[in-house]
């Protein structure tokens, strides 16, 4: 029988969750920049494989005006070039914290400021926002910005914690029209893009098993706005690994048994967070719609483990660090070139080219790469998961979003 999203609601009892983004009410990141100075994992301007061959041909003259909302320690805001880009114009930027909204307009090199994400998008000069905020909010803001006709894109994940949000997100989309972007950097990686092209040319088959791992420790609590990141559930953060199969296979994923080890490092214990979370590593076991199978994991307290991969083994062939397989021609494995001044940018070299698929999709007036439906489908498995988690590997059935 198939699962509805609303029925899937009443039965599971997520959509109460008492940690939904209601109950915050900020607009952007961190108030601490105690390790502003030191380097963030994934944000070192890493290499791109992009096809040095061919130069990037302008198909367009618009100049999309961007608002930017959100410079918190990782000042995520100015990181994925927006201010760099041809085709835009960023006229306007908004931080809840002054001097973070001055060296935010700085960055982008605008003038004008707003002192909140809801007066900036009132500004009727404005297309399209940016949003860098903390991740509770991140639904919040992006149906604010999308009530005030704007099309929207925002840093990951698309909802935090209460699962009612998949479902105005996606009404939203439906009612307006607009589009909607999540920024999830592994859909660039150049590990990614390359199995996507494969995949998409019949080189894979069906994907039998993937895996995808996001690992990054944390002694001490990253810093964080009303300290949203002490503690968290691991799996809430989870798009960096779902997007190995997700982004590859452009699927869903329908089902999962996840464990979690209660965690030695103090701010991930039960009373060490508001959460009441006790897990600092939880990997789970998925089901696919492809029928093949995918294992998950995210970790926040395994000393020496870091960053973000992932692996594919189809049917026709595998690829970790190259294509083993059955097919004897490949597609072009390099990423296209990006316009003049545009770089690749962190996280694998992923910031550049998720801000130029969101602004040509609003160009082109198609789909970006990770629309609504897919930041869904990425997303809401990870709250599923850790729901498994606390049922100790309960296998459970993961709503399914389509537009």
């Amino acid at each position: 029988m198939d699962l509805t999203r609303r029925s899937f609601l009443r039965s599971s009892g997520l959509g109460a969750m008492a940690l939904g983004s209601s109950i915050f009410k900020a607009c952007t990141g961190e108030k601490s920049e105690s390790i502003s100075d030191k380097p963030i994992q994934g944000f070192d301007e890493s290499y791109s494989n992009t096809d040095t061959s061919k130069s990037f041909v302008q198909t367009s003259d618009r100049r999309i005006r961007v608002g930017i909302v959100g410079y918190g320690v990782c000042k995520f805001g100015a990181a994925f070039g927006f201010q760099d880009h041809p085709n835009v114009e960023v006229v306007a930027v908004s931080d809840l914290i002054p001097e973070r909204c001055a060296k935010l307009a700085k960055a982008c090199r605008c003038e004008k400021t707003y002192p909140s994400l809801e007066q900036m998008v009132t500004d009727d000069e404005i297309e399209a926002v940016f949003v860098a905020t903390d991740a509770p909010s991140h639904a919040r803001h992006c149906i604010e910005v999308m009530k005030h006709g704007k099309h929207v894109a925002t840093a990951v994940p698309a909802l935090w914690a209460d699962i009612e949000d998949a479902e105005r997100l996606l009404e939203m989309v439906k009612k307006t029209g607009l589009k909607y972007m999540m920024f999830e950097t592994t859909t660039y990686r150049n590990k990614t893009y390359a199995m996507r092209e494969i995949y998409k040319t019949g080189g894979f088959g069906k994907l039998i098993y993937t895996e995808g791992e996001y690992f990054h420790y944390f002694e001490t609590p990253f810093p964080s706005y009303k300290e949203w990141r002490k503690g968290l559930p691991p799996m809430w953060y989870c798009t960096h690994s779902t997007g190995y199969y997700i982004s590859v296979a452009g699927g869903s994923i329908t089902e999962v048994s996840c464990m979690g080890m209660p965690s030695i490092v103090p701010h991930l214990t039960s009373k060490g967070n508001d959460y009441k979370n006790q897990f600092g590593t939880e990997i789970g076991l998925f089901r696919t719609s492809e029928g093949g199978m995918a294992r998950f994991a995210v970790s926040w307290d395994t000393p020496g483990g870091h960053g973000e991969t992932g692996r594919v083994h189809g049917q026709k062939g595998s690829f970790d660090s190259e294509y083993k397989g059955t097919s004897s021609k490949l597609p072009n494995l390099k990423k296209p070139p990006l316009p003049p001044g545009v770089r690749p940018g962190g996280h694998g070299g992923s910031h550049g080219y998720l801000m130029h698929d969101f602004v040509m999709s609003i160009i082109e007036d198609r789909k970006p790469l990770v629309d609504i439906t897919t930041a869904l489908n990425m997303t809401v498995p990870g709250i599923i998961a850790h729901q498994s988690a606390l049922k100790d590997g309960e296998i459970m059935k993961i709503p399914q979003y389509v537009f």
